[in-house]
């Protein structure tokens, strides 16, 4: 069985980043992005199926060097996002009747 990595921390570049981490590095709001606004944009869930562009958490739809987001504040288009490495992240794997258990935290 192959177990996938913990994708709630920055692996590399951040594309299969999946948290919930929905502020930039700066302290601001993440737009949603299926919301136009108030930055219009083609980075929507419909545009990047796989991407998993949910709610208005930090992403990396396009190749960046780390996952960014849409900013709710009208002055500041978009801005990269503060998320824990991995290699500072503590991974648990245990095994269970039923198939394995990921546990993923600081």
């Amino acid at each position: 069985m192959v177990v996938q990595q913990c994708l709630q921390c920055l692996a590399g570049s951040g594309d299969n980043y999946r948290g919930n981490i929905a502020i930039t590095e700066s302290g601001k709001t993440c737009q949603n992005w299926a919301s136009q606004a108030p930055h219009k944009h083609a980075r929507t869930p419909e545009n990047y199926p796989c991407k998993a562009l949910n709610e208005n958490y930090c992403r990396n739809p396009d190749g960046e060097s780390r996952p960014w987001c849409y900013t709710t504040s009208k002055d500041v288009r978009w801005e990269y996002c503060s998320i824990p490495s991995c290699d500072e992240t503590k991974v648990e794997i245990t095994g269970k009747k039923n198939g394995m258990h990921l546990k993923c935290g600081r």
